[in-house]
Formats: C-alpha cells, sequence, structure tokens
C-alpha cells in the first residue's frame, strides 16, 4: 500500500466537509496509547517513585518542573519544523510514524530503572527518563493534535473529531487505572511496571503507525507557512484570541493538574482508603468520555463558548467541595468525581475545537496555516501547568513534613486538602472569569472569519453555513 496516497474520506457536503466515522476512528486510535501513558506518568509516577524507589518528594518535583522547562524548547521546535515539513507523507504523519519505536522505548524505560540504583543514582536515571519520555510524546502529540485541526473547517465537525478523540484518551486513562491498580497490588511493583510499559509500549507503537497508514493529510495545507520561527510565534501572542486561551489554559491546567497527581495521596491518607484511588479516578474519567454524546449535541444549542464557561464554574464548585474530605468520605469523594469527570468533559473537547478555530483567525491574518505552532503553545502551556504542579507539590508536602507509607500530621493533611480543593477551585474560578470577559471568537464571528478565508478560495471553495 502506498502510505502517500491514501484514499480519502473526507466529503464536500452541501453544507460542511462531513468526516466519516472510519477515518474519525482511525485517526483516534493512537489515543488510546497516549492516554495510557500520559495518565500512568502524570498520576502514579511521583508516588511510585516516592513510595517504590524511595525518592524524594521534593526531587521528583524538581524533575517533572525541569521537563517541562525543557519542553519549552521541544514543544517550539517540533510544531515549527512539523508546519514547515514536506513529504510524501505530507507534513505531521512523518513526525508521527518515526516517533512511534521511540515512545515506546522511553516509557519502558521510565518503568524499568535498574534496582541497584539508589540515592543520586536513582534521581540521574529518573532525570533522564522523564525528560526523554517527554520530548518523545511531544514528537507524537503536537503534530497529532495539529492534523485533527485540519481535517474539517467546521466548527461543529472539529467539536466532533475532537470529541472522539477525548473518548480514546479516556478509555487508555481507564487502563492507566488497571495498570496503577496492578502496580498497587503486585508484591513486586518494579516487575509488574516493567511487564506493564513493555505491552502498552508495543502496542502503542502499532496504532500509531496504522493511523499513518489510513488517514489522509491535505495536500494543499504544505508550504503554507513562510515566517522564520520567532515570526511565528509572534504571530501566535499577537493574536488576541490566542492570549486569552493561552492564559485561561494555564490557569485551569494548573488546577486540573491536582486530579491526577494528588488523588491517590488523598485516598491514602485523608480519606483512608488506599485501595480505591483507582476507582476515584474511574468515576471521574467513566463520565467525562461517556458525557462526550450530551456535549456535542449542547454545543450546537448553546454554543462552545457558554459550555466551556460552565464547565470551568462547576469545576470550581466541585473542588471546593473537595476541601471537606475526611476520614471515610468515600461516598463524598466518589459522588464529586462523578460530577466533575461530567462537566471536565465538556471542556476535554469544546477547548481544542475552539483552539482550531482560533487558528482560522490566524489564517485570515497572516495567510499561512500554523497548527503545530499554536498547538506546541498550548501543549506547552498545559505541560508547564502539570510541572508547575508537580513542584508546587513536592515542596509543599517536603514542608509539610510528608512521610510516606505512614499516618501522616495534621500539618500534611492540612496542605493536602488545600492543594486538591482550595488551589484548583481558586484557578478554575480564575479562568472563567477572565474567559468570559476577554474571549470573544464565539461560533458567529468564526463563520465570518471562514466566509472570508472561503471568499479567497473562490466560490468553489465557499463555506456554507
Amino acid at each position: 500500500m502506498d502510505m502517500s496516497e491514501p484514499e480519502p474520506e473526507i466529503a464536500e457536503g452541501s453544507k460542511a466537509e462531513q468526516l466519516s466515522w472510519p477515518l474519525i476512528l482511525q485517526f483516534n486510535l493512537p489515543t488510546l496509547g497516549m492516554g495510557f501513558m500520559y495518565l500512568l506518568v502524570n498520576m502514579y509516577l511521583m508516588k511510585y517513585a516516592t513510595d517504590v524507589l524511595l525518592i524524594a518528594p521534593a526531587a521528583m518535583g524538581l524533575i517533572f518542573g525541569f521537563s517541562r522547562l525543557w519542553d519549552g524548547v521541544t514543544d517550539p521546535l517540533v510544531g515549527y519544523v512539523s508546519d514547515r515539513t514536506r513529504s510524501r507523507l505530507g507534513r505531521r504523519r512523518p513526525w508521527i510514524l518515526f516517533s512511534a519505536i521511540p515512545v515506546a522505548l522511553v516509557f519502558y524505560m521510565v518503568w524499568s530503572p535498574p534496582s541497584e540504583l539508589m540515592g543520586e543514582e536513582a534521581v540521574l536515571y529518573m532525570s533522564f527518563a522523564v525528560i526523554l519520555f517527554y520530548s518523545a510524546m511531544t514528537t507524537v502529540f503536537v503534530p497529532h493534535q495539529s492534523l485533527a485541526a485540519e481535517l474539517s473547517v467546521e466548527t461543529h465537525q472539529r467539536t466532533r473529531l475532537f470529541g472522539v478523540r477525548h473518548v480514546g484518551w479516556s478509555i487508555g486513562s481507564l487502563l492507566a487505572l488497571g495498570a496503577m491498580w496492578l502496580m498497587i497490588q503486585s508484591s513486586e511493583p518494579r516487575v509488574t511496571a516493567t511487564e506493564i510499559a513493555l505491552v502498552a509500549g508495543v502496542l502503542t507503537a502499532i496504532t500509531m503507525v496504522w493511523m499513518v497508514i489510513r488517514v489522509p493529510e491535505r495536500k494543499e495545507y504544505q508550504g503554507r507557512v513562510g515566517s522564520g520561527a520567532y515570526q511565528a510565534f509572534a504571530d501566535v501572542l499577537r493574536n488576541p484570541h490566542a492570549k486569552v486561551l493561552l492564559l485561561v489554559f494555564l490557569i485551569d491546567s494548573v488546577g486540573g493538574a491536582t486530579v491526577n497527581i494528588l488523588t491517590v495521596y488523598v485516598s491514602e491518607y485523608i480519606v483512608g482508603t488506599p485501595e480505591y484511588a483507582p476507582l476515584y479516578i474511574l468515576l471521574y474519567a467513566v463520565p467525562s468520555a461517556a458525557s462526550v454524546p450530551l456535549w456535542l449535541k449542547l454545543s450546537k444549542v448553546y454554543g462552545k463558548k457558554k459550555l466551556w464557561l460552565f464547565s470551568m464554574t462547576m469545576s470550581s464548585a466541585c473542588f471546593g467541595a473537595m476541601m471537606f474530605l475526611g476520614e471515610g468520605d468515600v461516598a463524598m469523594i466518589s459522588i464529586t468525581a462523578v460530577v466533575l469527570g461530567t462537566v471536565a468533559g465538556a471542556g476535554a473537547i469544546l477547548a481544542p475545537s475552539i483552539q482550531a478555530d482560533v487558528i482560522d483567525y490566524d489564517e485570515l491574518q497572516t495567510g499561512e496555516r500554523k497548527e503545530g505552532t499554536y498547538f506546541a503553545a498550548w501543549n506547552f502551556v498545559f505541560k508547564l501547568a502539570t510541572g508547575i504542579t508537580l513542584v508546587l507539590t513536592g515542596f509543599a508536602l517536603d514542608l509539610a513534613g510528608f512521610v510516606p507509607n505512614v499516618a501522616q500530621s495534621e500539618t500534611a493533611r492540612t496542605t493536602l486538602l488545600v492543594l486538591y480543593g482550595f488551589f484548583p477551585m481558586v484557578c478554575f474560578l480564575l479562568g472563567a472569569l477572565i474567559f468570559y470577559r476577554h474571549f470573544t471568537l464565539d461560533e458567529e464571528a468564526h463563520l465570518e472569519v471562514r466566509r472570508q478565508l472561503d471568499a479567497r478560495k473562490g466560490p468553489e471553495k465557499a463555506f456554507l453555513p
């Protein structure tokens, strides 16, 4: 099969480009593995490192924090270079194809440190492994998300595509919960972690190659970036809609990262149910994925901006409720997790769809298509936010006197509740306020952008509302 000329499954209907379900499903197949890897690393690696590898929380916080600084180099580089890539496979798929094996190898490396490494040697190994992991994932994540924005120019088609992407990511996250449970229950967590990493790495690499074979790219988007690297990223910062989204996304991601990082700690040291940690994440992840059809329908009625604003406001309220958790509050944390996961599903599919609309505004202003540059910026902001939360968590727990695998002091327990409840509550509330007051590219405004862009291409390419 000639991978450079796959059969396109994008039909131009009378109202908008319609993406076929086989295309959508095959495009999102790699998100199963990406969701698995990201969640397992972001949610459990810190606790695995502190409780199994016996690395200090502050050291792990610094490792994750430094990896975010390194992402400040790799994310923009991959985004910009993929925008300028020209090949028989297009400008996105070569990156995904050639990253398949490296991603599998570095994920295995993260979870299989040599048992003889202790102290500083273990810290150095984990530093190298974590940085390599996030670098390899960048070479997949940024081109894949950029390609998603290119497959259709119609706003609700984009929402549907990103909705299925979120479902795939959520299924991968659910599988990661199972893997985490196996590690927690295992009498030899190092061996279990190594076996899981090997299987996950191989399967993820296979899905990436399959996606490259089956999903086409738009030929006309190649060669649509004439700016230098500095100019390309300057365009992002000059885009008023992009600046607002970057700020809101940073604030929300800083708060939202606590779910992945601290749920295992809160489950064990606050609620007193360490064995239920995967269940609490499950109660968050399942409604997040299951609510996607609901949010897709509501977005057509109420608009993406209003629904994302609602999602942020409700998330703030849910995190605020987490501050009142105590010993044995299984029902409270479970119910809150379900509500939080449901409203989070709206933000997960609407945010990237809105981001894709913002890229259309950039094309109107510059005449270029810079999906890679834009999604690199957002990807960096997301990982920077996770790093900030990890660094904050590591140092806060150290200062509060956290000691692994024992009952915690009142100071440590209060610190956990502030980080898990109050801190994200404030973040989401602030993000909602900024988004409400300053973001103006709603569906009507985006429709006008598309009309002007299609008018430039001639009547045969006209966008019909």
